[in-house]
C-alpha cells in the first residue's frame, strides 16, 4: 500500500516516522505535500518520504491518503484534489472532523473514509491511536490500515461521540505528562542531581508505572497503595499532592479543553 500525506506537521511527521521505523512500509512508498516546500524537503531527508509539489499529485500516487492539514483547510483540499480521491481510502487526522463531516463533501462509497486521532508517541511505536467506529473502508483496506496503525501503538475503536474526549485525554495528554516529567526533574535538580540524569529517571519512572498498570490491569489506586508504607515517605508525598489539588488540576485541564472544543461547534 502506498501512503500519501496531505500536510506534514508534527503529527504527520510522527506517523510517517513511526511507519518507517516499524518497517511495515518502505519510506519510498510514502508521499507528502506541504506548502512550505523547503521544510518539507528537510523533513523528507530526515524521515525518508518522497516530497511532492501538490496535494493532487500526492493523491494520485497513493492508495490511502492521510489528511493531516488544519481542520479549516480541509474543504479547500477536498475541492483541490476532486475526483483524484475516487477509489482511494482517506484517513483523517484532523481534530473535529468525523465520518459524517466528510459525508457532506464526499461520496463515502467512492472515497472510503476513516477518522483517527493519534498522539506524538506514535513516532516510537508507543502511541494511542483512536479509530472512529463509523467508517467506510472495505475489508482489505481496513486490515492493511489497521495493521499499519497498530505498529504505532495501542488501537482503540470508539464512537464519534467520544472522539472529542478521547482526543483531549490521549492527544493533549503527552504535553501534560511532559510537564510532570519536567517538574519532578526540577525537584531532583534542586537537590543536586544533574538535569540529564534527572530527566532519565523521571521519564523511566513514568514509563514503568504506566507499563505496570497496563500489564497487570490493576486499579491505579491499588498500585499507588502498594508503594505507600504506613507512616512512610511516599504517603507524605501523596498527601502533599492531594493538598496541592493534583487530581482537580488534571480534571480541570480536560474540562478547559472540552469547553474550548464545544465553543467552536
Amino acid at each position: 500500500m502506498k501512503i500519501g500525506f496531505i500536510g506534514m506537521g508534527n503529527m504527520a511527521q510522527a506517523i510517517a516516522a513511526g511507519f518507517v521505523n516499524s518497517k511495515k512500509i518502505a519510506a519510498s512508498d510514502l508521499f507528502a505535500y506541504a506548502p512550505n516546500q523547503e521544510k518539507l524537503k528537510a523533513n523528507a531527508q530526515k524521515i525518508g518520504f518522497v516530497p511532492l509539489a501538490s496535494n493532487k499529485e500526492v493523491t494520485q500516487k497513493s492508495d490511502a491518503v492521510f489528511v493531516c492539514c488544519k481542520p479549516y483547510q480541509i474543504e479547500g483540499v477536498l475541492a483541490e484534489v476532486g475526483a483524484a480521491l475516487d477509489g482511494k481510502a482517506l484517513v483523517s487526522v484532523a481534530a473535529g472532523w468525523t465520518f459524517d463531516s466528510y459525508a457532506k463533501f464526499l461520496d463515502t462509497n467512492k472515497t472510503r473514509v476513516l477518522c483517527v486521532m493519534p498522539n506524538t508517541p506514535a513516532r516510537i511505536g508507543q502511541g494511542v491511536i483512536l479509530l472512529e467506529e463509523k467508517n467506510s473502508l472495505n475489508d482489505g483496506e481496513a486490515k492493511q490500515i489497521k495493521d499499519l496503525l497498530g505498529s504505532l501503538g495501542l488501537l482503540e475503536t470508539i464512537p464519534a461521540s467520544l472522539m472529542g474526549i478521547g482526543g483531549a485525554l490521549s492527544g493533549c495528554g503527552p504535553a501534560f505528562m511532559d510537564m510532570i516529567i519536567e517538574a519532578y526533574a526540577d525537584a531532583a535538580v534542586k537537590y543536586g542531581m544533574g538535569r540529564a540524569q534527572a530527566y532519565r529517571l523521571a521519564s523511566q519512572m513514568m514509563l514503568g508505572s504506566a507499563a505496570l498498570q497496563l500489564a497487570t490491569g490493576e486499579h491505579p489506586g491499588a498500585l499507588k497503595d502498594a508503594v505507600c508504607s504506613p507512616g512512610g515517605t511516599t504517603i507524605r508525598g501523596v498527601a502533599a499532592l492531594e493538598k496541592a489539588g493534583l487530581r482537580t488540576a488534571c480534571i480541570q485541564s480536560i474540562d478547559t479543553i472540552m469547553e474550548f472544543k464545544n465553543s467552536k461547534k
